[in-house]
């Protein structure tokens, strides 16, 4: 009779655990119904970083721009640059400076894309090493979106690019070597749909002028600091809690 008992218990708590672990399974999927999601997938040249003068990942950004206002939301920045952590340097406006100007833009108008993002990723995360790296967000089902991203590797010198220029008797005072690189791709928020930016232009800074996108002029293997980058539009991955 105890035995009896016993075993009624056992298969009532196993049946309850598989239908409770059943029901959260259930909810967690619901969660992403009709929900859809922009993922960022980069590959970061491991060989690239060894050789530049620092060996250190390169600094990059990540944002979403609106095509109709304009409108920016930053997705994913790294470390030194979203906290300012320059080793000494109060700010390295050369390092990403489109982003920069981006940024200040965000700062001044912070909540204008609340209805068309329902879920921010924490901005600034800590530099990723070299190889893959993934990020990403929340967006409206249909929206369309410009995706941004911009990059520099510090002390990637080259010939056109120099530490120090003898002939001008010049330094690279902040060691950016090579100019950030800018990628643009536009996509629909469409789950499968799949692109690949290309790279819009070099960002130079000037103090008259302020950021403009040159066409890439002396550039060399900083077009492949970054070598894969994807950005695809899938369903969020089911999860019981946010």
């Amino acid at each position: 009779m105890k035995f009896a008992v016993t075993k009624n218990i056992i298969v009532t708590a196993i049946f309850s655990t598989f239908f409770i672990a059943g029901c959260l399974v259930l909810f967690a999927l619901a969660k992403t119904w009709n929900k859809t999601e922009i993922e960022f997938r980069i590959h970061i040249n491991k060989q690239l970083v060894r050789e530049s003068t620092f060996g250190e990942s390169p600094t990059f950004a990540i944002w979403l721009e609106e095509p109709e206002t304009g409108s920016t939301q930053t997705i994913f920045v790294t470390n030194r640059a979203g906290l300012g952590d320059w080793e000494g340097k109060t700010s390295v406006p050369v390092a990403l400076p489109k982003w920069f100007e981006v940024n200040k833009s965000e700062q001044q108008s912070r909540n204008m894309l609340k209805n068309k993002i329902s879920e921010r990723l924490t901005i600034t995360g800590a530099t990723p090493k070299p190889g893959y790296f993934s990020t990403r967000v929340r967006v409206t089902p249909g929206s369309m979106w410009n995706c941004w991203i911009e990059v520099n590797l510090a002390g990637d010198f080259n010939e056109k690019f120099k530490e120090y220029d003898e002939e001008a008797k010049t330094s690279d005072e902040y060691k950016t070597g090579q100019p950030a690189l800018l990628y643009k791709a536009i996509i629909k928020a469409e789950e499968g749909n799949r692109v690949v930016p290309d790279i819009a232009g070099m960002c130079i800074l000037d103090p008259e002028k302020g950021v403009t996108i040159q066409p890439l002029t002396g550039i060399t293997n900083a077009t492949r600091i970054f070598d894969e980058i994807i950005i695809a539009v899938a369903r969020p991955k089911p999860r019981i809690v946010e």
